[in-house]
């Protein structure tokens, strides 16, 4: 039986941008397929009057089929999929010439192997359905050289290079693909990839940004909403710097 309500993913409902972007949309009136919920956020929803199908053992992506078990699971419960979004990939450090190539290819993984599968998994339905919205949430680091940081920068730079190829293959079934580059966001692993461990670290980093603090992940998931709730349906194949204008 096929909701009458729209449906979307988030791959990562217990990590980064992942919890605030399922209230968004719940919120918005969908419902949801997330991976590995904590129960607390699974209950929260649905009193917000979104139907949840957690789907457990999915944290990067990276884990055998996840992005398929997310994509069965919403058409098994809800026999429709309308948006999808994931973000995958630890940051990554260290100078080129002290890199190994268990560096690049630990990258490759988390960075681009899995945005690469999770939108073959995702597009199959979306196809046949000739409608859709795409997510992919990348790097800000992929647009301009990031010192001690040369390969994460690089091959976030291919990822968001593969969802406009991708986007230009879909645009003509009405399926959207986009990308968002996040950087300088206050969550655990960029605090600990900038050693930020007290007011006076913190404030350095935040001295790169022109708006001189770091973004919310309340603020990025208001953002990345506007990409897969339906209201916007003109735009694809794009990619937004979403950085306190760094």
């Amino acid at each position: 039986m096929t909701s009458e309500r729209p449906v979307a993913i988030v791959a990562n409902g217990s990590f980064y941008v992942g919890p605030a972007l399922a209230r968004q949309l719940a919120v918005r009136g969908y419902d949801l397929v997330i991976g590995s919920p904590k129960p607390q956020l699974v209950s929260e929803l649905e009193q917000l009057g979104a139907a949840v199908e957690p789907v457990d053992g999915i944290f990067t992506l990276e884990e055998e089929a996840a992005s398929e078990r997310l994509v069965d699971a919403a058409m098994s419960r809800f026999g429709r999929l309308d948006s999808a979004c994931a973000f995958s990939g630890l940051i990554v450090t260290g100078r080129f010439m002290k890199s190994t190539e268990a560096d690049l290819e630990k990258v490759v993984a988390g960075c681009l192997t899995t945005p690469y599968r999770f939108l073959q998994a995702v597009l199959a339905p979306m196809i046949e359905a000739k409608s859709g919205q795409i997510l992919i949430l990348t790097s800000a680091a992929g647009t301009r050289p990031t010192p001690g940081a040369p390969l994460y920068s690089a091959v976030r730079a291919g990822a968001s290079m593969l969802v406009r190829n991708v986007a230009d293959e879909m645009a003509h079934l009405g399926i959207q693909v986009n990308a968002l580059g996040t950087n300088f966001m206050d969550f655990p692993e960029f605090l600990r990839a900038n050693r930020i461990t007290d007011a006076e670290s913190r404030a350095k980093v935040e001295a790169q940004t022109p708006m001189k603090r770091l973004g919310t992940m309340e603020e990025c998931a208001a953002m990345c909403a506007a990409f897969l709730d339906g209201s916007s349906r003109f735009q694809t194949g794009q990619f937004l710097s979403y950085t306190g204008g760094w």
